[in-house]
């Protein structure tokens, strides 16, 4: 065998035909409803009429198909089973196999409507042989209660063709072309119109296409066919669009005996951290993103993610934050009968810098408050432990940016705030508001004096202390001319509460009403100070 053959890919195409009556039938089968001997089909609607979707053994039994109209199949079965189509919960549903697919492979794609392809490239022989790997696949999809077809290829558009005309095919590398030579050119998929084409011009078969020279088939049916057909023909192949990205580091263990119990998972996940952490440190490399997925024995998996604030470089850190983000589940894992399969992959590494933290308190420092915020994030959730950065713009609401601790600790610590000015009160207040409440305010002195009182929440608040106004002027170059200009107050009342309130708009040139006629400016509270 040439080194060339060694170096192509493998990839494995499954497709399941009766996905939508089949997620609907293990439903029923689960609450005890539906019966096996009960022709059933999925509609759905094509030029406003309902057409069969996909049906059931039974119902294509009785001579019905795909592409029927309801009312027709009705006649010929007045005891149909109907139900509608629903496309979101059949794109979970190959979602949710596809998942499954992960413990072969993590190179697994949509193959749309109803099918997928697994990059099954080198991984074969760690499951008996790519026969013992096919065979394990449909054999388990079938105990699931689904219909499935596979096939095994060097390209995807081979692989494909060979699941919907000879499920159970395996084809050498090299042998594409005499595989499905034999098949209609239909099997191409390559659209009703050059099926047609390719019928009328006596090109009934595969291999009669493929007969002809190149440049006849581009220049009557079009470059995209032609380059379709070649990959057929195992002549090049375009290359699957995984789903997931390919982690940088994945380590599992497999189980001959399912495991169930919090212990079981935890020293699993902890002997996990141990081998992953050893494989990064072999080239200097540390963890900010790391993924436990845990493969159930009936189909389901489960995956739970950490994430990092610097790299992680200890199988001890690691094994902690799994430890807060398992404790903190809202969804507890449930194993169901077992998990017989727990990986934990490192999605997102980078080059550990190496510091001096014998002799900088000020790094041990750091390192103490970044495993302490990984810890918070990894039982709460990242996107809850924020820190704050000053952002260069003067309008209040804006002048502040909440973002992940995790992502911008460092950053933080080295932002630059406007410094208080030593014996003044602040300038702004300890608390602001995310949206301005409105106040009611019967008078004030015009054209830019404060309110002599005002009502908010319902109670009134007499003024005794002002100081200002602050103008700001909103951001011209980014608004639609909308805003107006604010003049800010901080006031104090007779009880000794203070505010921060702004009138907004300026008496003259800027309030208008519906009519077009001059209104009076709104005012609103938007801060207090302690």
């Amino acid at each position: 065998m040439s080194a060339s053959s060694l170096n192509r890919r493998r990839i494995l195409s499954l497709w399941l035909p009766r996905l939508p009556i089949d997620r609907i039938q293990r439903f029923f089968g689960n609450v005890g409803l539906h019966k096996n001997n009960e022709p059933s089909i999925v509609v759905a609607k094509d030029s406003n009429a309902l057409v069969i979707h996909a049906l059931d053994e039974a119902a294509e039994r009785l001579g019905l198909h795909i592409g029927q109209p309801l009312a027709n199949a009705r006649a010929m079965c007045p005891d149909l089973k109907v139900f509608d189509a629903d496309a979101v919960a059949d794109a979970k549903t190959i979602g949710d196999i596809a998942d499954w697919c992960d413990r072969f492979t993590p190179l697994v794609a949509l193959d749309p409507p109803h099918g997928l392809f697994l990059d099954i490239t080198g991984c074969a022989h760690l499951f008996g042989g790519e026969a013992t790997l096919l065979q394990t696949l449909v054999r388990a999809l079938d105990r699931q209660g689904f219909a499935v077809s596979a096939a095994i290829a060097g390209t995807s558009v081979c692989a494909r063709t060979l699941t919907r005309q000879a499920s159970g095919s395996i084809v050498a590398n090299g042998g594409e072309a005499a595989a499905i030579s034999r098949f209609p050119v239909s099997a191409l998929g390559a659209g009703e119109a050059i099926s047609t084409g390719l019928r009328r011009a006596g090109l009934k078969t595969i291999g009669d296409v493929a007969s002809r020279t190149p440049s006849e088939i581009t220049a009557r049916f079009g470059a995209r066919f032609s380059t379709l057909l070649a990959h057929a023909l195992g002549q090049g192949d375009a290359p699957i669009n995984p789903r997931k990205p390919l982690p940088d580091y994945i380590v599992e263990k497999r189980f001959a005996e399912p495991i169930a119990t919090d212990t079981m998972i935890a020293m699993t996940l902890s002997r996990l951290a141990d081998t992953l952490i050893a494989s990064m440190e072999k080239q200097g490399k540390g963890a900010r993103r790391l993924e436990a997925t845990f493969f159930r024995t009936d189909g389901a998996v489960r995956a739970i993610m950490v994430e990092t604030g610097r790299p992680v470089t200890r199988s001890a850190v690691v094994d902690r934050l799994f430890r807060e983000r398992l404790d903190a589940l809202a969804d507890p894992l449930d194993p169901g009968f077992g998990f017989d399969m727990v990986r934990l992959s490192a999605s997102r590494t980078e080059i550990v810098v190496q510091e001096q933290r014998d002799l900088d308190a000020h790094v041990h420092d750091n390192d103490e408050l970044a495993a302490l915020i990984d810890r918070i994030a990894a039982r709460i959730g990242g996107k809850r432990v924020v820190v704050h950065l000053p952002e260069d713009t003067h309008i209040p609401e804006c002048a502040v940016l909440a973002a992940p601790a995790q992502h911008h600790l460092a950053v933080a610590m080295q932002a630059e705030w406007p410094a208080r000015t030593e014996g003044e009160p602040p300038l702004r207040p300890l608390r602001l508001f995310d949206k301005p409440e409105p106040i009611n305010v019967p008078f004030a002195t015009v054209p830019d004096g404060p309110p002599h009182q005002f009502t908010w929440r319902r109670a009134q608040h007499a003024v005794v202390r002002v100081e200002g106004p602050e103008r700001i002027a909103m951001e011209w170059w980014r608004q639609d001319g909308k805003q107006l200009t604010r003049d800010y107050f901080r006031i104090e009342d007779a009880e000794g509460l203070r505010f921060w309130i702004f009138r907004d708009g300026l008496y003259e040139g800027e309030c208008f009403d519906d009519d077009g006629k001059p209104a009076p400016p709104g005012w609103y509270v938007h801060g207090l100070f302690a």
